[in-house]
């Protein structure tokens, strides 16, 4: 079941760059974007990353931080973020805890992986609410960049 908008965002450890974990209820105190996206490398997940990468100035001006996660290992996603240029965190949901926990699981994506995240992205308020909801089924759709940036203007 997918956590919906009111609702409090789930708990879940994901890992950073630093092989460090990341608990959701740490990111608390400014607005989080939290972009899922499914493989790192891949055609729409690059533009989309690339996309957040080119409008960072305006989440920051909004006091808000942005977060890409996939189930990458955070080795890939380390040399995503170099090859890209990406200068926010991307935290690896190796385990599936995160997008289990949100509801975003894809278990068995063409059949190649052991389970991805699906093209999602959550607005998490100050406090950790989710203010704000996006999901696909088709992994090649890119976000409502525009929506997300007014989720995290009314947030603020």
């Amino acid at each position: 079941m997918t956590i919906e908008v009111g609702q409090q965002a789930p708990e879940a450890v994901l890992v950073n760059g630093d092989r460090k974990a990341v608990k959701i209820s740490e990111l608390r105190g400014k607005t989080a974007v939290l972009a899922f996206f499914p493989a790192a490398f891949t055609g729409t997940c690059t533009k989309e990353m690339c996309r957040f990468r080119d409008d960072l100035s305006r989440f920051a001006s909004l006091q808000a931080q942005v977060y890409g996660i996939s189930a990458d290992t955070p080795f890939v996603l380390n040399e995503f973020a170099k090859a890209q240029q990406l200068t926010f965190p991307l935290l690896s949901d190796f385990n599936h805890q995160a997008m289990k926990a949100f509801g975003v699981y894809d278990a068995a994506f063409i059949g190649l992986l052991d389970g991805i995240a699906k093209r999602s992205v959550f607005v998490l308020d100050k406090n950790g609410t989710v203010v704000y909801r996006w999901l696909s089924d088709k992994p090649g759709t890119e976000p409502p960049y525009e929506e997300v940036q007014a989720a995290v203007a009314k947030a603020g």
